[in-house]
């Protein structure tokens, strides 16, 4: 079942905030990843390129956690425990160039890769939880 995001902390979805994005590795282990990220009011969206090790991973296991630390004030974080409800490849160049102008400011994503697939990933949040 969806939860909201605490309205305290919907903030952090306009700064230039990482995120540390948490998959399951195939023998259990975390594997931790800092991305970019944004909120379509519902769903966290994640983008990244098909074949990668989180890739792989939320293929196999939709479980992701997902912390976010205020660039501002670094004892002030949210953290959001989740599922990988949808990956799809259309639309996806399009949301890393919007991610790419909230965090470099230029129109384009400036490292894609030779034969590179771009993915977005929409996470839906279970449990939300933090530190104000």
């Amino acid at each position: 079942m969806t939860t909201e995001i605490p309205a305290e902390f919907t903030d952090l979805f306009r700064k230039k905030a990482f995120a540390q994005l948490a998959t399951i590795m195939p023998d259990g282990q975390p594997q931790v990843t800092p991305v970019w990220f944004d909120f379509d009011g519902t769903h966290i969206r994640i983008g990244s390129s098909k074949g990668r090790v989180k890739d792989k991973n939320i293929r196999r296991d939709p479980r992701v956690t997902v912390t976010i630390q205020d660039p501002d004030n670094p004892y002030r974080y949210l953290e959001i425990r989740g599922k990988v409800i949808e990956i799809q490849e259309k639309g996806a160049n399009e949301h890393i160039n919007l991610l790419t102008k909230k965090y470099l400011g230029v129109d384009e994503f400036p490292y894609k890769r030779e034969g590179e697939v771009r993915v977005m990933y929409k996470i839906e949040p279970l449990h939300c939880s933090g530190m104000k």
